[in-house]
């Protein structure tokens, strides 16, 4: 699966000349804990989250307040690279980008949603998305026969064949 199949492709922004009065209002009003900061252009500039706003208390605008070492993916970049990068990097989020263009974002809930909605048929593997599970497999017509997707393992004591992420080039835990 594919980070543009999950995103929140709506991503609420703000310009580098907010004020963090302002990006404060925005975090509460969105009930977020962070977004990312563009350019005139729409091209992601930094992320600003509430720690940025808590650990520069000095800062009054989102540029002097913002992370500008941005991790972001590509729209075709799978769902288990962004796991992974959120896992190890301890980020909670990642911007999604079209070329240089901001179009969505990943977080941690948009994960854990499709780990809610995800069923896998237990005879051919196939995979569905819903709240509940399918009556029957439309692959090879098992009734009944889905279970919930199990994620992959990522954390600490997580076994894996020595892999590379592709994004960023770190080895997978093995």
């Amino acid at each position: 699966m594919k980070v543009g199949e999950i995103m929140t492709p709506n991503v609420i922004s703000v310009t580098e000349d907010a004020t963090t009065r302002e990006v404060a209002q925005v975090l509460d009003r969105h009930r977020i804990s962070g977004l990312p900061v563009c350019d005139d252009a729409g091209h992601i500039v930094g992320v600003i989250s509430e720690f940025d706003l808590i650990a520069k208390p000095t800062a009054h605008i989102a540029k002097d307040a913002m992370s500008r070492d941005v991790i972001s993916v590509m729209e075709d970049t799978s769902v288990d690279e962004v796991r992974y990068l959120l896992v190890h990097r301890r980020i909670k989020r990642v911007p999604v980008l079209r070329g240089q263009k901001l179009v969505g974002i990943v977080s941690r809930a948009d994960l854990v949603r499709e780990i809610a909605l995800s069923w896998v048929c237990q005879v051919c593997g196939d995979t569905e998305r819903g709240k509940d599970p399918p009556d029957q497999c439309r692959k090879c017509g098992t009734p009944s026969g889905f279970e919930p997707t199990v994620s992959p393992p990522v954390g600490e004591g997580a076994e894996t064949q020595g892999r590379v992420c592709p994004t960023c080039g770190q080895d997978w835990p093995s």
